[in-house]
């Protein structure tokens, strides 16, 4: 069972007096080969100025740090035979020698041993698995006195406080010491020591959004906070943020443009909204410097209109009095062709991350390619995601993600041997709490005891791709070619948008749009066709195609060298590699077709015509389009003999 989220450090114990315990501290030193006049010399004199050892710890840290060498090995013994708590100032700032070998033999040393083995289970290096056990968790069994199984979520942060100070003291740099906290606690989470997972080392907590206002005055960074505070319960921590940071861009533009504006009452299209507009359209990123995208500009835009709207709808007394932002404010989005891996970049690709030795994170990138999953899915994936239907082979379940949808993707077998490596890969433990449903869940990608970052996996694309002498690639990329393969291997729109989880025909359509077999289809029929008839010779020696012979010019179009057919109200022309229309002339062999004496003419004339393209096609070799021809021959006599027989 978890210990509480805190609990009282056990007391040291009282020491016995100076001669016996100058004796065990001998006898301790013995035992492992070491002492000397020196440091009995040493000890002698540090109980005569602390007659209590525990009286110590109430010393400046800059007393307690100046002890000389010969005095600080009698202070080790003290510590490890829980006589003394110096706090953990002392602890993380004194350089201890050998402190795990020191540790045999004293209560520590069982739950030394069971961390580092559960630390090594986990996957972590024995670099780490050491290093974390000598400089967290025997720092922590000290200061508290008690168990491993009894450390608590408040000890960790205690010591993280102190790893800190330490750090900012040396130029704010306390990445080693982060390092093994953070290690050792993930292992005491999955010893179920603590429920409480190891906090992002790259994201820092905050309470609310006001951290996104700085430059924002005061009075409208209150209002902001208000807003955000209202639309939290219904929107995602990830998208709360993206809304807090662009009303915060809004926020800094007001202060420089009309610093003495007090109210969103006064707020003014014209200079206000106007001049934010102006100012989106130019707006750089924070990092880099370069022009914001035209997506990014949107959603700003789309942000603060809503904002507006909204408060205006719950009737803020200090809501403008009309509509500031429109419909035509918002700039159109391009609409780019999905960024696909060329052939043999997506293979460079594939063969680097085949010889990556960051087996996880490559893995994971392979899967990526071969189902299609964003990259927020794919790390989202549990253990139990692959789904074995009897005659329908297997299926990958991917879980709720950018549109809040599950699917299933069907997968081959190669994917299912890549899917068990990666469970061979991963490290065990306890389930992690969920971020979307709180529920403790077993999920595919975890590595250290804790999941997988979007970050690590980018980290490990970038590391292939410069592996194979190429550009940096983004993981979407890999969504983006295995769409593109399907599509092109005859994949029907449908099935895709399914496989993809696209909630709209749209979105899949962008994907025909990039290879549209139609359009190529008629591209070569066409080209084909011209081919055997070039010429008209280029500045470069080559032949270019002979538009005008084709499709223009006072050239009879019975004679063109196409596939032709005379309708009754015109005709209709197509390319030899086309074949003939599966309509043309459908309505004179429709069994409901009609016609009397007033039409007579024009079936006469489609009549002179048709006899005219069958002797083209019989003189061109073309057999089916002769036969075409000779059967609307028929059918146009049977039915202007039956008219004049009426």
């Amino acid at each position: 069972m978890p210990a509480p989220a805190s609990a009282a450090s056990a007391e040291p114990g009282r020491p016995p007096a100076a001669e016996a315990l100058l004796s065990q501290y001998a006898a301790w030193l013995a035992a492992r080969g070491r002492g000397n006049r020196c440091f009995a010399d040493g000890a002698a004199g540090f109980l005569r100025r602390w007659p209590d050892p525990r009286a110590f710890a109430a010393e400046p840290l800059a007393i307690m740090l100046a002890q000389d060498q010969q005095t600080r090995p009698f202070i080790t013994f003290l510590l490890l035979h829980d006589l003394l708590r110096p706090g953990y100032d002392y602890l993380v700032n004194r350089k201890f020698a050998s402190l795990l070998e020191l540790a045999r033999g004293t209560r520590m040393e069982a739950d030394l041993g069971g961390y580092q083995h559960a630390a090594a289970e986990l996957g972590f290096s024995p670099h780490v698995c050491s290093r974390s056990a000598e400089r967290v968790i025997i720092r922590l069994l000290i200061q508290t006195g008690r168990n491993m199984h009894d450390l608590t979520v408040t000890d960790l942060h205690d010591a993280e406080a102190a790893f800190r100070a330490r750090g900012e003291r040396r130029n704010g740099d306390w990445s080693n010491d982060r390092v093994f906290l953070h290690a050792a606690w993930a292992v005491l989470f999955h010893l179920g020591i603590t429920d409480v997972t190891p906090p992002n080392r790259r994201r820092r907590e905050h309470d609310g959004h006001a951290h996104h206002f700085g430059g924002v005055p005061a009075w409208l960074a209150a209002r902001l906070e208000d807003y955000t505070s209202a639309i939290s319960g219904t929107h995602e921590r990830s998208t709360m943020d993206g809304i807090a940071i662009r009303l915060g861009h809004f926020g800094r533009h007001l202060a420089d443009v009309d610093p003495d504006l007090d109210t969103l009452a006064g707020l003014d299209r014209q200079r206000h909204i106007e001049t934010y507009l102006a100012a989106t359209a130019v707006a750089t990123a924070l990092r880099g410097g370069q022009p914001v995208g035209a997506g990014e500009q949107r959603n700003r835009i789309i942000t603060l209109g809503r904002f507006l709207t909204d408060i205006t709808e719950w009737e803020w007394p200090d809501a403008p009095a009309r509509r500031l932002v429109f419909t035509r404010d918002i700039p159109k989005l391009p609409r780019p062709l999905p960024r696909y891996l060329p052939a043999d970049a997506d293979r460079l690709i594939g063969e680097a991350l085949e010889a990556s030795p960051n087996r996880l994170f490559a893995d994971a990138l392979l899967l990526a390619r071969a189902t299609g999953a964003r990259i927020g899915e794919l790390l989202d994936l549990e253990l139990d995601c692959v789904h074995e239907v009897p005659g329908a082979g297997a299926w990958l379940k991917i879980p709720l993600g950018k549109l809040d949808s599950e699917r299933m993707v069907p997968i081959d077998d190669d994917t299912v041997v890549l899917i068990d490596r990666i469970a061979a890969t991963r490290s065990p433990g306890r389930p992690l709490k969920h971020p979307k449903t709180g529920r403790p869940t077993e999920f595919l990608f975890t590595h250290f005891g804790k999941r997988v970052s979007a970050q690590a996996l980018r980290d490990e694309l970038a590391r292939a791709c410069e592996a194979a002498g190429l550009p940096k690639a983004t993981p979407h990329q890999l969504r983006h070619s295995w769409a593109t393969a399907l599509i092109n291997a005859g994949c029907s729109l449908q099935a895709l948008m399914v496989m993809l989880g696209h909630t709209s025909a749209a979105m899949s359509l962008r994907y025909a749009r990039l290879f549209d077999s139609t359009v190529r289809a008629d591209y070569e029929r066409a080209l084909a066709q011209a081919k055997t008839i070039l010429t008209v010779p280029s500045p470069g020696g080559q032949a270019m195609l002979p538009v005008t012979d084709i499709t223009g010019g006072n050239a009879d179009w019975k004679d063109a060298p196409l596939i032709k057919s005379r309708l009754a109200g015109g005709y209709c022309l197509r390319t030899a590699a086309q074949g003939s229309c599966a309509y043309a002339n459908i309505c004179e062999h429709c069994p409901s077709f009609r016609t009397d004496a007033a039409f007579l003419p024009v079936l006469a004339a489609q009549r002179a015509d048709t006899e005219k393209l069958l002797a083209d096609a019989e003189a061109r070799g073309w057999g089916e389009e002769a036969a075409r021809h000779q059967r609307l021959l028929e059918r146009l006599d049977q039915r202007m003999n039956q008219t004049e027989a009426s």
